[in-house]
This record gives structure tokens, C-alpha cells and sequence, in this order.
């Protein structure tokens, strides 16, 4: 089944938003977390765009209607297959800090740590947007259709409005402190002060114009009157203000960069490499996940569940201390991934008993000094998209503002990021350098994961990734491991209760979603539970012999389409 555009564009957003997900395709699909966005990327699929000509408009579209987990206020990791040469890279739109700022950025007068809360709104968190600079790289390198193109879904639907979703209402009615953003305030609550109501058609023209600016010249964002009404609303924030220049974001430059690869079974998964520190996490998870026999586990039982939590532990441990800016840290890629230190990591699991948390390790061919840990679990406004074109390139994309509505500065209709929280707050711990410290210029480490597999053919297999934070680590590692090592659909993978530990003292089961006996196991066996609502969104397509297979997760509004 796939969805075919015989209304106006707007008319048929409004129907879509009451059909379920595609599974399946033969030649080209979209999966994105709003049906609007899937629409205006499956739209130029069909005009014959490619994979990066249709991330580029469902990111437009998302910017409108999913504003709370991403946008060009904010940043994005692409990682890119060509199909004709055979070349998997990756594309860095991560946010910098400004020039002026630096590892006291975050510290009170007397030293200590600002509270987080305290720093998220305003302009003080705000780092230098990078996804539209490295969308229009992408597109130097890999689109077909006109830039201006691209556009078109989304500044009709920001001009003539689109209904507000119950996705997006429950998160503006969750969050608090709107009245200290009058711009976002104005925006995103009626006149009595509450959040609009599911359903309500909600029109943008601030932001159409934006697109519109854009249209005509992917640099409006970073030079002239948009520019120079960010860096006024960051620097004139006086309760909390920022440090962002127009310099800084004339001088934004993305990065494209090798992805970095590891071996899963027959399996070679590629991601994005530092500054994210999620595809190499999700590789150490995966390699000690296969040393101790995790794929041949039944998904659902309590012993998968154990072991799974115990290599977050670990992997988490490493992420921590050693994971940063590759372009101010020296890290030990190759080591953490290093097959032996990975089953001597492996190692440290006890199946039959939980263990405490654990300690960095020492990976092997290590570079530069030994750093402080830093957990950076914060993060939360994420959204991703799969794609694949006819011709059989891909796109696997994870893009964010950090925080659900970012800073909540409001800036021609659209959100400015908070991601300097991603940072750590402080430069230093027990007299050791963190390695996620403040930097002028540095990209703030990130949990991304946007991530390709490949069989044993060097063929791809699985276009795949997640929002959710410090949690899509879990989420990612959680996927690959059902779907390569047992089996599993991706829509049943997708659907699968979760089971994550970041380092912590407690394991958190998903509510609603994790049976009860798998849960009173756990703690038979030592864990501390934690039971939460767990929101991922996970989006992926399966290559196969026949074709395109969908897996859409049901936390959250996602749609696929293809033909």
C-alpha cells in the first residue's frame, strides 16, 4: 500500500494524518516521525528526487509541525550511502559553541555548576545552528531537484497552517515557564494562556517567509537580517544571555566526514563517528552483546533483557570518559572497537547476577590523556528519518534542537537549540580534564545514532535510528540486535518493550511494555528497577531481496510511504 497524491498538497496532509503506516514498498520509501513530513519527502521521491532531496523536505516540514524535537534552529547528523560507488559517509551539522565561550560559560561566580534548568532557557544554551548549512552540502553533493524545491511543502504549510497534532499539544502542555519567552509564549498557547487544542489549524507566516529566504539562499540563516535577529535574541535574553555572534555563524562551516564501521555477526554496521557518540556505543554494545551470545536469546526473555543492560553499563562507562569533538580530543576509536578488548569487556558480564557500575576501561592504541567522565544525559528534542530512492541510496538522519523546544527563543518562526547543554557544565572533575568540555568552536558530544548495515555482500540491509536522548544508544543497540542477530521485524522490533541502563544504579523497564515476569526476573537477578514511560521513535527500513520493509515505532506520530 503507499499513498498516492491525487489532492492538493495541503488536503492531503489533513487526510493523511488519519491513515496508518505503509510496511512495505518496492522502489522508494520515506519513514519520518510526522505524516506531514513523510508526504513532503515521499512527494520528491516521486518527482524524482533522491534520498537527500527528500530529507531536505521532510526537515522543512518537521520544522513546522514537530517544533519541540527539531529544526533549522538546531542541528543534524546524515549518513549517506551511494549506491553507484559503493561509498557510505557522513555528513556534520552539529552546532558550535560561539567563539567567545569557554569552559566557564556554565559556572556560577563562586565556581560551582549552574543548575541545568536554570541554563536550558535563553540565550546562554543556544549553539550555532548547522543543520541547514549541511543540508545544503548534502545537496551540493547528492541532490537532483532544485534547492528552491524543497520548500514547497512546507511553506504551504506553514502559510496556510496545519492541525495541530496530539503529539504536539501534550508537549506544550507539559512544559513549563512559557511566560519567560513571550515570542514561543505567543506562538504556542492561545489567548488564555493554554496550549492549543488538538486539531487546531495553526499557521506560521514568519516562518514561511524563513523557508521562503531560504529558498532563494541556503546562507539566510547564517548571513544578514536573519542572522543579526538571532544573535539579538541570544545576546538580548537579559535573564540568562548568550555569547553567539553574527561571526560565528557567517563561519559555520559542516563537516563531512568518514563513518565509522564495526562488525556485528556478518554484519558491518556504519554511523556517525565523533562528535556523536552513539554509533560506536551502539557498536560496543553490539560486539560484547554477540561474545555472550545475546542473539541466541529469545528477545523477550529476562536473560536477553540482563545481558543487554549490562553492556549499556559498560559501553556507557567508555562513552563517558573517553567520547568528544574529534576535532579537539584525541579519542580511541579503533580501540573501543577493538574485537579483542571487547571480549575482554564481554567478560566483566556475569549472566546469572547484575553488576554495579562500571568503570572505563583501557582500550588499546589509546591517544592523548585519560579524562573524567562526563554522563551528559539531558538531551531530549530529537527526531529521526530513513530514506532510500530508487536508484538505492540511502539516508539514515538523526536531527535535534536538545531539549524539547530547545532554548524556547522564537526567531522568525522557528526555535533556536539549547545544545551548549550538552556540554559538560564543568571543565574539570577531581583534576582531570572532561573531555566534553566547553571550547570555543567545539561540537558538544552527542548520542545521535544514525546508522547503515550492511551484509556480508557490502550491500546495505537496514537504514535505521532514533530520538530519545542518551537513550537512543539503547534504542539503536535494541534494534540492531533483534532484527541481525534474532530475527526479529522491524516493526516488531521496533515495537519491543525497552530495556535500558546508561551506568546507573537503576535499569529502567518500560512500562506497558515490558511484561511482568521479565521484570520480576530482572530483580531475581540484581537489578534495580526503574519503570518509566519510555518515548522512542525509532524509523527504519529493512532492505530486502523484495523489496522495502517499514518499521515505524508507535510511541510517536511516524509514517511511512513508498511505491
Amino acid at each position: 500500500m503507499f499513498f498516492v497524491f491525487r489532492l492538493p498538497f495541503l488536503a492531503a496532509i489533513l487526510a493523511m494524518l488519519a491513515i496508518g503506516p505503509v510496511q512495505a514498498a518496492k522502489r522508494q520509501m520515506i519513514v519520518a516521525a510526522h505524516p506531514a513530513a513523510s508526504a513532503a519527502g515521499y512527494e520528491m521521491l516521486r518527482r524524482g528526487g533522491s534520498v537527500v532531496d527528500a530529507a531536505i523536505a521532510a526537515q522543512m516540514v518537521l520544522t513546522l509541525v514537530e517544533p519541540q524535537s527539531s529544526g533549522i534552529g538546531g542541528g543534524a547528523f546524515l549518513v549517506h550511502w551511494n549506491a553507484a560507488s559503493k561509498e557510505v559517509l557522513a555528513f556534520d551539522g552539529r552546532e558550535t559553541a560561539p567563539a567567545a565561550a569557554d569552559g566557564g560559560l556554565f559556572l556560577m561566580p563562586d565556581g560551582t555548576r549552574m543548575k541545568w534548568r536554570e541554563a536550558r532557557i535563553g540565550g546562554r544554551s543556544v549553539g550555532v545552528p548547522g543543520t541547514v548549512r549541511m543540508l545544503a552540502l548534502a545537496h551540493q553533493e547528492h541532490g537532483k531537484l532544485p534547492w528552491a524545491t524543497l520548500f514547497d511543502p512546507a511553506i504551504a504549510l506553514a502559510a496556510n497552517g496545519f492541525p495541530v497534532s496530539p503529539r504536539l499539544h501534550q508537549s506544550i502542555a507539559s512544559q513549563k515557564g512559557w511566560e519567560k519567552t513571550p515570542s514561543s509564549n505567543r506562538y504556542f498557547l492561545n489567548p488564555q494562556g493554554e496550549a492549543w487544542p488538538a486539531g487546531h489549524i495553526l499557521k506560521n507566516q514568519a516562518l514561511a517567509e524563513t523557508f521562503r529566504a531560504l529558498a532563494a539562499d541556503p546562507n539566510a540563516l547564517n548571513e544578514g537580517a536573519i542572522a543579526e535577529e538571532i544573535v539579538a535574541a541570544v545576546q538580548g535574553f537579559t535573564a540568562n544571555p548568550g555569547l553567539l555572534s553574527v561571526e560565528d555563524l557567517a563561519g559555520y562551516q559542516p563537516k563531512v566526514r568518514p563513518a565509522v564501521c564495526g562488525a556485528f555477526l556478518a554484519y558491518s554496521l556504519c554511523g556517525m563517528p565523533p562528535p556523536s557518540s552513539g554509533p560506536i556505543t551502539v557498536l560496543m554494545m553490539l560486539g560484547m552483546a554477540e561474545n555472550l551470545g545475546a542473539h541466541r536469546l529469545a528477545p523477550d526473555s529476562a536473560e536477553w533483557a540482563h545481558l543487554f543492560a549490562e553492556v549499556g553499563k559498560i559501553a556507557f562507562a567508555d562513552r563517558n570518559e573517553f567520547l568528544a569533538d574529534p576535532d579537539f580530543v584525541h579519542q580511541p576509536v579503533m580501540g573501543l572497537l577493538d574485537a579483542g578488548y571487547l571480549r575482554s569487556r564481554a567478560a566483566l558480564v556475569d549472566q546469572g547476577t547484575a553488576g554495579g557500575k562500571a568503570s572505563a576501561g583501557d582500550p588499546p592504541r589509546k591517544e592523548g590523556a585519560r579524562y573524567a567522565p562526563h554522563e551528559g544525559l539531558h538531551e531530549h528534542g530529537t527526531s529521526h528519518l530513513s530514506v532510500v530512492d530508487a536508484a538505492g541510496n540511502i539516508v539514515s538522519m538523526t536531527t535535534t534542537i536538545e531539549s524539547a523546544f530547545g532554548s524556547r527563543l522564537l526567531v522568525r518562526g522557528f526555535l533556536l537549540n539549547n545544545e551548549l547543554t550538552d556540554f559538560s557544565f564543568l571543565p574539570e572533575k577531581d583534576g582531570k580534564p572532561i573531555a566534553n568540555r566547553v571550547e570555543p568552536g567545539k561540537r558538544p558530544r552527542s548520542s545521535m545514532a544514525p546508522m547503515i548495515a550492511f551484509g556480508e555482500d557490502g550491500e546495505p540491509v537496514l537504514a535505521f535510528g532514533s530520538p530519545g536522548g542518551s537513550r537512543i544508544i539503547g534504542f539503536v543497540a535494541g534494534a540492531a540486535l533483534r532484527i541481525l542477530g534474532n530475527g526479529m521485524s522491524p516493526q516488531a522490533a521496533v515495537e519491543a518493550g525497552h530495556v535500558i541502563n546508561r551506568n546507573s544504579a537503576t535499569t529502567e523497564v518500560e512500562e506497558g511494555r515490558v511484561p511482568g515476569a521479565i521484570a520480576e526476573r530482572l530483580q531475581e537477578l540484581g537489578h534495580t528497577l526503574k519503570p518509566r514511560t519510555i518515548t522512542s521513535g525509532s524509523h527504519i527500513i529493512m532492505i530486502t531481496g523484495d523489496g522495502l520493509v517499514a518499521g515505524v515505532d508507535p510511541r510517536r506520530e511516524g509514517l511511512a510511504l513508498g511505491d
